[in-house]
């Protein structure tokens, strides 16, 4: 299906355009006189919901206008990235091709699957390759495409940043009060550099990286730049919850995440959610929040990827996820 119109349109038509906070209760809240809330992002859309559509939105709106049939972009083969730009391209007509990192495996796992199913063509590089720039492979890829509108992996450019600062704008409507935390995950940072941007400097921002390594430090630092022109001090990088790396876990958060489904009836993941909430929950039985403070931590979705990992490690996350 084709649209004219343009993408804030689209939201208004095809999703949710403001997704809903959600208050956790408690005993160790209550005790330290902490409001926390959700913002469920997850809940803007089945299957481009939470911060990729917040970054896919712009880009979206900028392909439209300057023409674009095709959208491309890389990620890896479980990439909640990738998933999401399938099911957008095939909601708002672009074709879309998908650079995967990795050799072909076949059965395709659920995400490539899904992906697959909303028409999205795959490319598949090894990994050496994959390291290379990417402007040089999606170059060479549009000499066989023609001309696509090139994503970046994980979605994170200023367009997306400029997605991401409309969280900060809806939080502020929902709360009385502007938060005095904001808590997310990240795998790029253009999500963390959008609060930043849309607080212009109001409240602290905790960032919770899923991978290993401070390099997001100056991603987020650029980004914000970008947007801005300046910096702030008002975040910070919380590096003791990414688990070993991107992708690794252990019995400990497995737990966690089961357990906060049975108690909150929240579905979260083990890649990116599950531990920034295992972080939060860490970080306030430290003290490392005020006592009497507000946080929103942000729900950024990613839940197609639980599908993957039960086929992969056994059903070891016991809510179900409907696909």
């Amino acid at each position: 299906m084709e649209y004219s119109v343009s993408t804030v349109i689209f939201t208004e038509i095809m999703f949710n355009k403001t997704s809903p906070l959600q208050l956790i209760e408690d005993e160790l809240l209550t005790k330290r006189g902490i409001r926390l809330f959700v913002k469920r992002d997850d809940l803007i859309h089945p299957q481009v919901s939470g911060n990729k559509w917040r970054k896919l939105k712009y880009n979206l709106q900028a392909a439209k206008e300057q023409e674009y049939k095709r959208l491309l972009t890389f990620g890896g083969a479980y990439s909640n990235h990738i998933a999401a730009t399938a099911a957008a391209g095939k909601i708002f007509g672009f074709d879309t091709i998908g650079v995967i990192r990795g050799e072909l495996v076949k059965p395709l796992n659920p995400t490539l699957n899904l992906a697959q199913q909303q028409g999205m063509k795959f490319v598949f590089v090894g990994r050496k390759e994959y390291r290379e720039d990417k402007e040089k492979i999606a170059a060479r890829l549009q000499q066989n495409f023609g001309r696509c509108y090139v994503i970046p992996e994980g979605g994170s450019n200023s367009l997306a940043v400029k997605g991401c600062v409309e969280i900060v704008e809806e939080v502020r409507e929902q709360v009385d009060g502007i938060p005095d935390y904001f808590c997310v995950s990240s795998g790029t940072g253009g999500t963390a550099a959008g609060l930043v941007v849309g607080l212009a400097g109001l409240s602290l921002v905790k960032v919770f990286p899923a991978l290993k390594g401070n390099f997001l430090v100056d991603e987020i630092n650029s980004f914000i730049w970008e947007s801005m022109g300046e910096s702030y001090d008002n975040w910070q990088l919380i590096t003791d919850y990414h688990f070993g790396g991107y992708t690794k876990w252990n019995q400990e958060l497995i737990d966690f995440i089961n357990e906060f489904y049975q108690k909150f009836r929240l579905k979260i993941d083990p890649i990116y959610t599950g531990k920034l909430f295992y972080g939060v929950w860490n970080e306030i039985k430290k003290g490392n929040f005020k006592d009497n403070s507000t946080i929103v931590v942000i729900h950024t979705g990613g839940l197609q990827g639980i599908l993957g990992f039960n086929q992969r490690f056994g059903n070891l996350l016991n809510h179900n996820v409907e696909t």
